[in-house]
């Protein structure tokens, strides 16, 4: 850390939010509608295409992408049903959602399954030595 910087500090479990703490996706959302199953869906199908391990800033992105699709999809359910929508809307939204997804990165990333020294070493030798 740079000198004369302050150290943030990091908040204890209780005193996060539900969100922050990972038992809510969004404040005061029932989380068993359809539409929230479908958002926890694509939101774990984009964090597993990072790696499952975003930083919080890309947590942010992820979250405004999946807004943006699941708003699209629904969208695309009302022209499929024969209803109006608003193609200038419908545009603008997937454009923005194109832009977030080129910031985040569409190609897809490994996650890093190495094992380490350790966990090697006692998979390997584990059963030899008696």
């Amino acid at each position: 850390m740079a000198e004369g910087s302050p150290a943030v500090a990091k908040a204890k479990p209780q005193a996060q939010s539900r969100i922050g703490n990972g038992k809510a996706l969004l404040d005061g959302v029932d989380g068993r509608s359809a539409t929230m199953r479908r958002y926890r869906e694509i939101l774990a199908q984009l964090k597993a295409d990072l790696g499952d391990s975003p930083s919080e800033a890309m947590m942010m992105l992820l979250r405004r992408a999946t807004t943006l699709a699941v708003w699209c999809e629904g969208e695309e359910a009302k022209l499929a049903k024969g209803e109006d929508i608003s193609i200038g809307e419908f545009t603008s939204t997937v454009n923005a959602l194109r832009r977030l997804l080129s910031d985040i990165g569409l190609q897809r990333k490994a996650k890093d399954i190495t094992p380490t020294l350790k966990s090697y070493l006692a998979d390997t030798y584990s059963g030899e030595a008696a």
